[in-house]
């Protein structure tokens, strides 16, 4: 009768144990994301672990072919190819000298365009504003905005400061860069003409203010792992 009772209160103890440890799993799952982390995900960032390699041309003209910077990416091994004017510089991000770090500033400026959203969750030493409503500085409409402020120590810019505005479907519209966190803007740039590249979403289009310049972001190619 004793070993009876307990088998059974270890039965008890047991289902309700597997009770809780679901209920925490629940928990888990149900936890608010963060802004940032929304942001990324409008933008394909769950696909991000099955890229091979990102590949994309910053700047430069949609008349002039060899204008702009070639980008070759994969970021599970840190290696990087870069084309420009005929010639190509390779580098791993892992291994560097000082022919690769002229190379690498140009990097992370371009790949800081292409994939901010991602960025967003990437730069973990940032500190993120929370939300608030606000127009944009560029085609005025009424966003949502968010400030990323980088730390004075390390990185080739430290210091620096971007608004972002989103929409509702947390979708970046628009942002503006502030050297070095200044009060006003040193640059604000439109996020236009989305395309999908196997789940990952891209803005080419970056124009300014008052200016027929745009900056673009195009020949965009994601790999993904077999």
């Amino acid at each position: 009768m004793k070993k009876l009772f307990l088998l059974s209160l270890l039965i008890i103890f047991s289902a309700c144990k597997q009770t809780e440890d679901k209920k925490d799993i629940e928990q888990e799952s149900k936890k608010e994301l963060t802004i940032a982390e929304k942001i990324a995900n409008a933008h394909g960032y769950e696909h991000w672990n099955n890229v091979k390699t990102f590949e994309f041309k910053f700047g430069g003209t949609l008349e002039d072919s060899t204008s702009g910077r070639s980008w070759v990416w994969n970021p599970k091994t840190s290696d990087v190819k870069m084309t420009r004017n005929g010639e190509t510089t390779e580098y791993n991000r892992n291994k560097m000298d000082s022919v690769a770090i002229n190379a690498d500033r140009a990097f992370i400026n371009d790949k800081f365009w292409a994939l901010i959203p991602f960025q967003l969750v990437w730069d973990t030493s940032a500190t993120i504003t929370e939300s608030t409503k606000e127009k944009s500085p560029v085609l005025e409409q009424d966003l949502n905005k968010i400030t990323i402020t980088y730390s004075n120590e390390g990185g080739y810019t430290p210091g620096d400061a971007y608004d972002i505005y989103f929409d509702d479907d947390y979708i970046i519209r628009e942002w503006s860069y502030r050297r070095g966190n200044a009060p006003e803007p040193s640059l604000s740039n439109t996020f236009e003409n989305y395309s999908d590249y196997n789940g990952i979403k891209v803005a080419q289009d970056h124009k300014f203010a008052g200016s027929d310049r745009n900056l673009l972001v195009r020949n965009v190619k994601v790999t993904l792992e077999e």
